[in-house]
Order: C-alpha cells, then sequence, then structure tokens
C-alpha cells in the first residue's frame, strides 16, 4: 500500500498532498482536544491518587477522556454541531463565536489545524512518501502536542514522551535495525545529560532549572535521530530558545525573571535535525575542512 502511494505521490504530486493536507488537519483538530484534555484527565488522576493515599474521600468527576464527551462550547456547554467542528474552515463558519452564546473561541485552534497540515506535508516533500515519511509525520504531531501542552502547563505529559521513545526504537528496529544501538544510545545519552545538568545546577544554585519531562523529551529525541545528533540538537534549542526568549520580552514585555520552557525548544530543534540535520552538520564540518 505505501509502495502505491508513492507511485501516486510521482505521478500526481499536488492531489496526493492535498490529500495529506486535508488528512492532517483532521488530525490537527484531534491534537487540539490532546492539548486541552491530556493535563485535565492526569489532573484528576493525580487528585485521586493523592485523595486515596491520604485515605480521604476519592473526588468523582464526569467521565472525561479523549473521545467523551464531545465537542462543546466552555461557556455555555453547548454541543458544538460537527460541520462547525470541520478543521479549520469551521472557526471561520462561526467567525470565531459560540453559535450558541457568542462566547469568542481561541483562533489557536484552527491555526494548531492549519500548522499540523503544513508541517505534516512539508516533512513528506522533504523525507519523501514512504515509511520514513510517514514516520516522521507521526513524530511531528508527538511534538507538536508536546509544545503546546508545555506552553501551557509546563509539562510534558509521559505518556506522551513515552510514546515518542518507543515508537522511536521501533522505528529503528523496523526501518534501520542497523542504527537501532544509535537509537538506544542515543535514548541512554539523552537523558543523562541533561539530567547530569539539572543537578549540576541544582547543586550549584539550589534551584531546579528545567523539568524531568526535558530529560524524557531529549532522550526521546535520541531514540529517533541517534546519538550523533544530539549535540545539534542542544545546539539548535538553545539558539531557538535564545532568540525567542529575547523576541518575547522585547515585543510582549514578558517578565525576564518568569520560567520559559524549554520543551518546545527541544521539539523545534528535532524537528530541525530530522529534516535537516544531516545537511547542517556536513556544512558545519565543510566549513571546517573536514
Amino acid at each position: 500500500m505505501i509502495e502505491q502511494f508513492t507511485q501516486a505521490a510521482e505521478t500526481a504530486p499536488v492531489l496526493i498532498s492535498a490529500i495529506c493536507f486535508v488528512f492532517a488537519a483532521l488530525v490537527g483538530s484531534f491534537l487540539n482536544v490532546v492539548i486541552y484534555r491530556l493535563p485535565i484527565m492526569m489532573e484528576r488522576k493525580w487528585q485521586q491518587e493523592l485523595a486515596e493515599m491520604n485515605e480521604q474521600p476519592i473526588p468523582e468527576f464526569e467521565r472525561f477522556n479523549l473521545v467523551v464527551p464531545g465537542s462543546r462550547c466552555g461557556h455555555c456547554n453547548t454541543t458544538i454541531k460537527p460541520w462547525h467542528n470541520l478543521p479549520i474552515v469551521g472557526w471561520f463558519i462561526l467567525k470565531g463565536k459560540c453559535a450558541s452564546c457568542q462566547q469568542s473561541y481561541s483562533i489557536r485552534y484552527p491555526l494548531i489545524e492549519l500548522l499540523t497540515a503544513s508541517l505534516s506535508v512539508l516533512v513528506l516533500h522533504v523525507i519523501g512518501f514512504d515509511h520514513f515519511g510517514l514516520a516522521a509525520v507521526m513524530f511531528t504531531w508527538l511534538l507538536i502536542c508536546l509544545t503546546f501542552i508545555d506552553v501551557d502547563h509546563y509539562l510534558l505529559p509521559d505518556p506522551l514522551n513515552y510514546l515518542l521513545l518507543w515508537s522511536g526504537l521501533l522505528f529503528h528496529l523496523w526501518l534501520a535495525p542497523n542504527e537501532l544501538s544509535s537509537a538506544v544510545i542515543g535514548a541512554i545519552a539523552g537523558y543523562l545529560s541533561l539530567w547530569s545538568i539539572y543537578w549540576a545546577f541544582k547543586l550549584l544554585t539550589g534551584k531546579e532549572g528545567m523539568g524531568y519531562g526535558d530529560f524524557k523529551l531529549l532522550a526521546a529525541l535520541g531514540a529517533w535521530l541517534g546519538w550523533q545528533m544530539l549535540p545539534l540538537v542542544v545546539l539548535l534549542s538553545s539558539a531557538v530558545g535564545a532568540v525567542l526568549g529575547i523576541m518575547m520580552i522585547v515585543l510582549k514585555g514578558r517578565d525576564h525573571q518568569k520560567p520559559i520552557p524549554f520543551g518546545p525548544y527541544l521539539a523545534i530543534a528535532g524537528w530541525i535535525a530530522l529534516l535537516w540535520g544531516q545537511p547542517i552538520l556536513d556544512s558545519y564540518f565543510g566549513l571546517l575542512g573536514y
């Protein structure tokens, strides 16, 4: 089936790209659900576990997961009609407001759908319409979820980090078994490198410079990219963080004392490294004369 898809992409690239864009936009709509609901699900589970540990009454919540309840307005609780839930265009059909109470919806919802669709098509064009390209698209989707959850909650959920980690190892086991050892070492080195920096910083300053989720995310990136790409990922994430951090302080007046989540910078750097990491390294070593 993948071979047929690849052939179709070669003969009708515009049509296949359009189909991929629409499908990825639908996925982007689901990613919005994950970004909003997963932290709430985790918080409720923590509250129940804490109550049970303290031998207190366990709080009961309405059934709430990635499927139930259906999409509804967070202000008036009105169920959103299916045609109003269409990716990207649904927001514009509603003019960014609830059809019932006229409460405004964030424009971030269609932007995440558009981002997911656009990046997915870009990945397929850069890498190719094959097994590797499809795996890279899934990699992109997980990074989008992790990025926006970390922006909202300073949280990189273990379920997503572990899914990214294990999928990276399985990807190498299935499609690149000769590089599996590099992926395993990358996962170990990714975790231990930030773990070491965390403890060195904490011993020197008495403060926590990052969260454990950052260790796990870099481990997952190491599982996908191999240990050889980890220095580039760290350098790129630092550069991206510096540029965006300065922009937020200058343009938005962000308090420089307020912590900035590091996960999005790691995610951006890992995504760049997956698509263009080797050409970047080749250019760098070429400048050095190697």
